[in-house]
């Protein structure tokens, strides 16, 4: 029997708080799962640094990326087999796209890679096809079959239909996180009637689309993930845990770049902070490894980083106002000189941090970001775009949201044992009296 065919013996199951199983038979499916690139990501947690403000968010990317492989192996082997638009030739390959679309993703994935300029599709891409275990399975399969998979990840595969199913504004990427996140968090802001969805769901050439019938739930979806972006994955205190641990690691490289005699040398960061990453030092790299470093940190000589390993480790965390950076640049100005002459550096200690979201958007050619919209199949077999059956979608189709906030040492402000007089100016400025 061809490998790519090939079944367990008995089929292997996982227990999931969010599927109740997942249930595995194919082999390459199992041998994927048991590569050293894949089960590390059971030390990189789903949501960063939201642990510290919903304390159950301990889920991991390799909780999600089996979620996600569940998810789209249900809607193929449930809803689109048998239906005369899915070759079901793809169905190894969508599984396998489905499990492996995060393996790249590093520690504290987004944060982690704003500071060093790092992708981490790319660094799947480098994973899927680079001299590692997964690249070995996926090989077995044929030749050039890891290329297929990375492509459908990349999205440039042309295989759209398949590209839609792990990757659109309603695909089992999503499907999955916004359930799994609500989950650990405790919030019930992202639950959502999945279950009707994928009922509905039917496949065509370029896309999945939704059934009109389905049209209230995929409402009811769309609105889940805009409350999870806002409670969640937005929220103002996991955003200054976010802006200490960024200060951290400008910190440490900063002081590499200055020859700083570190007492725990990062030598897990070398290669990070000259630019020259490469797939082995990348896959070294999870949570453990960062936070150890953060918890030997806190023993420098360098007051700045001591400090800011210390609040991340004991969640000593920034305290926040509204702020409006295009009307209070002023504002900012003064505050800046004012730190200064506190003996506080602003660059770490004022920061102003922004999140934005576009719940949903239809096709707009020509802009940033353009975004394959959802389908609703209509009775007649005509093909209409969501927006302009639903009124509620309507109402939120292309408005974007942004938040801004200003982070400060508040602790540190309100001792007025040294400098007592500027930092009076400061937290009148700041309105935190």
């Amino acid at each position: 029997m061809p490998y790519s065919t090939d079944k367990l013996n008995e089929e292997k199951v996982f227990k999931d708080p969010v599927h109740r199983y997942i249930h595995v038979r194919d082999r390459v499916i199992w041998d994927l799962i048991g590569t050293k690139e894949f089960q590390r990501l059971r030390r990189i947690k789903q949501l960063g640094t939201t642990y510290l403000t919903f304390h159950g968010a301990e889920h991991s990317r390799f909780n999600h990326s089996l979620g996600v492989y569940e998810i789209v192996r249900r809607i193929i082997d449930d809803v689109f087999e048998g239906r005369e638009e899915w070759n079901n030739n793809q169905r190894l390959l969508s599984l396998c796209a489905a499990l492996l679309h995060d393996l790249g993703h590093g520690p504290f994935s987004h944060s982690f890679e704003k500071v060093f300029d790092l992708d981490h599709e790319e660094f799947t891409r480098r994973i899927i096809l680079g001299k590692t275990e997964v690249n070995k399975v996926l090989t077995k399969v044929e030749k050039d079959f890891p290329k297929k998979v990375a492509e459908v990840i990349a999205k440039t595969s042309k295989e759209k239909l398949v590209v839609s199913l792990i990757s659109s504004q309603i695909d089992a990427d999503r499907m999955d996180y916004l359930l799994r996140d609500a989950y650990f968090t405790g919030v019930s802001y992202g639950n959502f009637d999945m279950e009707r969805i994928l009922r509905v769901m039917r496949p065509r050439e370029d896309q999945a689309v939704i059934k009109k019938s389905g049209m209230h739930a995929v409402e009811d979806y769309i609105m889940s993930r805009y409350q999870m972006y806002w409670q969640v994955y937005f929220h103002p205190v996991t955003r200054s845990a976010e802006v200490i641990l960024t200060k951290i690691l400008h910190r440490a490289k900063y002081l590499h770049e200055q020859f700083y005699p570190f007492k725990y040398h990062p030598i897990h960061f070398y290669s990070l902070f000259e630019e020259e990453t490469s797939l082995e030092d990348y896959l070294k790299l999870d949570e453990a490894i960062i936070l150890y470093y953060f918890q030997m940190w806190q023993e420098e000589d360098d007051v700045i980083l001591k400090d800011l390993c210390r609040r991340f480790m004991n969640r000593n965390l920034f305290k926040y106002v509204e702020f409006d950076p295009a009307k209070e640049y002023k504002k900012l100005q003064e505050l800046s000189g004012l730190f200064q002459k506190a003996g506080l550096d602003p660059e770490y200690y004022l920061v102003v941090d922004s999140s934005s979201d576009l719940p949903y958007d239809f096709y707009r050619p020509g802009e940033e970001e353009e975004r394959l919209p959802i389908h609703l199949l209509m009775k007649n077999g005509e093909i209409r775009e969501l927006s302009r059956e639903s009124e509620i979608v309507d109402s939120i189709s292309g408005k974007r949201r942004t938040d801004h906030k200003l982070y400060f040492p508040k602790d540190i402000l309100k001792d007025d044992s040294s400098k007592g007089k500027v930092k009076k100016q400061i937290r009148q400025l700041l309105d935190i009296q």
